[in-house]
């Protein structure tokens, strides 16, 4: 069996493009094809052409051949004829395209079904094989009011899938998501169904899409747990006070300061968090806000506080 040169059979140079390959194709085609060529040799070469057509045309059984002829070019092929090398074929996967001509591979020639039949059949093998569908992953970023109330939202993913011709290619598909109120970062919300397709009449797998919550300017989210810094006056930090909250779910509630409350106290307004079970909490973390010393007045009390309580916060230093 000789290694057979495809490009030469459609007269072209290692590197055609796809458009130039199609256009030798279908130049060839019109003046071998047996119902209208008077070549005495019509069939065989419209045979090679069809062949040289299929395996050029489609990306994967083209890259084989390309490294399977540099194989050859090295010296690869034996005086004995040429036999393809083990594993030579390994890391592709062909498909039989609809672009691959109208002669049935059955028809093809020794040389063909030695490269490619029993990768084909491989693949009709597979085709065959029952399976469900493999699950799929993506994250999707919701507000802080979805997770706490629940919504419906319309989302777009973008997934590589393979086409008819083997080759992978990126698809866009919108999705309608119920998010479930207490929704938290890092849960799953699955959708039964929407994963890849399963074979052998097996059904879809599912798809997970992993919660994250946005940024929110007033509130942090760790688990069903919410965090928010509230700013207190040194006056209310020393002396104690009340002061008003915006809570996550709307409304403001009051929240007792305690006396000498220190900067980073954590207070804690259960149940005030996310929705589950159990639910969330809110803890408020102060943080102790100095009023600028831009005026005399503002000026003349600093001072008065500094004689009237002296305090060295660095003590603990040593210095």
């Amino acid at each position: 069996m000789d290694f057979k040169d495809y490009y030469k059979i459609l007269g072209l140079e290692r590197g055609a493009t796809e458009d130039e390959v199609r256009k030798a194709y279908r130049k060839l085609a019109r003046k071998y094809h047996p119902d209208v060529s008077k070549e005495h040799d019509a069939e065989s070469r419209m045979r090679d052409v069809n062949e040289a057509n299929d395996v050029l045309r489609d990306k994967e059984k083209r890259a084989a051949y390309d490294q399977l002829a540099d194989h050859v070019a090295r010296g690869g092929s034996p005086d004995g004829g040429f036999q393809p090398p083990p594993g030579w074929d390994e890391g592709f996967e062909f498909h039989r395209g609809p672009h691959a001509g109208p002669a049935d591979h059955a028809e093809f020639s020794e040389f063909f079904s030695s490269l490619f039949g029993a990768a084909e059949r491989r693949g009709a093998e597979r085709r065959n094989y029952r399976a469900r569908g493999e699950d799929h992953h993506a994250a999707i970023e919701i507000a802080l009011e979805d997770a706490l109330k629940g919504a419906e939202r319309e989302i777009t993913l973008r997934s590589q899938e393979i086409d008819a011709q083997g080759q992978p290619e990126w698809k866009t598909r919108t999705l309608s998501v119920k998010i479930p109120p207490g929704v938290h970062p890092g849960q799953y919300i699955r959708l039964a169904g929407q994963g890849m397709p399963g074979h052998g009449g097996e059904p879809a797998g599912d798809l997970y899409l992993e919660v994250r919550i946005a940024p929110h300017k007033l509130y942090r989210v760790e688990d069903r747990d919410l965090y928010m810094t509230l700013p207190i006056t040194p006056t209310e930090g020393a002396l104690g006070a009340q002061v008003q909250v915006p809570t996550p779910g709307g409304g403001v509630v009051e929240v007792t300061v305690p006396p000498n409350a220190r900067n980073g106290l954590k207070l804690r307004l259960k149940e005030r968090g996310l929705p589950g079970k159990p639910p969330g909490h809110l803890y408020l973390l102060l943080e102790i806000a100095l009023p600028p010393a831009d005026t005399e007045a503002v000026r003349k009390a600093y001072e008065q506080l500094a004689q009237a309580a002296p305090f060295n916060p660095r003590r603990h230093l040593g210095v």
